[in-house]
């Protein structure tokens, strides 16, 4: 079952990632002030908006989520 696990993992990595693109996207932010707003290096803004999930934990992006206002709730089965 830990495959399972990893892969619902990786899934919500993603949708937490593609959750925060949409949010800059539709503020219309610049990498610096997305950087600013979560409180990390442009760099990772970089990242972030690359789609470059292996560089981000499910803990980071729930982290990164908050700071912008979305509110996660864990998956319920």
């Amino acid at each position: 079952m830990a495959d399972q696990a990893q892969v619902r993992v990786m899934a919500t990595r993603m949708a937490l990632m593609k959750r925060l693109q949409l949010i800059v996207q539709t503020e219309g932010w610049t990498q610096s002030q997305v950087a600013e707003r979560l409180g990390v290096a442009q760099s990772r803004v970089s990242d972030l908006l690359s789609s470059k999930s292996d560089k981000f934990s499910l803990d980071m992006l729930v982290t990164l989520a908050s700071r912008v206002g979305c509110k996660v709730e864990p998956a319920v089965d």
